[in-house]
């Protein structure tokens, strides 16, 4: 499924060093071998518009979102503010929240969870216990009810690794509605599953201001 948006329309914010876009699910953010429509070079098009005839165009994501999910992501629209915004990350003081939806509850309502994941071909699993070549993942979440059948999770993400929140969320068998690789059995939109990056808060690498970017998902069932 080929997914081109107009840029402008998913523009969250925009100075001259970043621009954070709202990424709809069913796209990817970087280019892939197979060549399909990407976020990346949809963005680069974007500020090549804007810029003057000849002046070198400059977009990097600092993260990315897997194909199926939706959300927030940040680019850098400068080099010299990669290693700035690059590091935040890193050292993790970057926030990042996001929302799910499952037809199943967990034992209780609120808490962490930590697990170890390791990543089997194009698949996490995740352990119990530490295991040779598994990454300690961590995130912590609040459910609330949404129906009978239906259950809204506020997630912040402590560790952002492969596939993880989908991976620890089936892992005590709430899998995300339509992540049928990991174990859902309700269908939702086609390459897209119930989960959104609906909050980033980092530093501008300039003027060292908190930056706080929110967009809620909009869930359709």
């Amino acid at each position: 499924m080929s997914v081109i948006i107009s840029v402008p329309d998913h523009i969250l914010y925009e100075d001259e060093y970043i621009l954070v876009i709202n990424k709809p699910a069913s796209l990817m953010v970087e280019p892939d071998r197979n060549g399909y429509p990407n976020l990346l070079q949809q963005v680069q098009k974007h500020i090549k518009s804007s810029l003057p005839n000849g002046e070198k165009v400059y977009a990097q994501h600092l993260h990315r979102l897997d194909r199926p999910v939706s959300g927030i992501v940040l680019f850098a629209r400068k080099r010299a503010v990669l290693k700035n915004l690059s590091e935040q990350f890193a050292e993790r003081r970057v926030k990042k929240l996001y929302q799910a939806l499952t037809d199943h509850s967990p034992q209780q309502n609120k808490g962490t969870l930590q697990n170890w994941l390791r990543k089997e071909k194009k698949k996490a699993t995740i352990y119990d216990q530490e295991i040779e070549y598994a990454e300690k993942v961590i995130l912590d979440y609040e459910v609330t009810p949404l129906s009978e059948k239906y259950f809204l999770w506020k997630i912040e993400l402590h560790t952002g690794k492969y596939h993880q929140i989908r991976a620890q969320l089936a892992h005590i068998n709430c899998p995300i509605i339509g992540d049928l690789e990991y174990g859902s059995t309700l269908p939702y939109k086609p390459n897209c599953i119930a989960l959104h990056a609906c909050q980033l808060i980092f530093f501008h690498p300039i003027s060292n201001e908190t930056i706080c970017i929110e967009k809620q998902a909009e869930f359709q069932l």
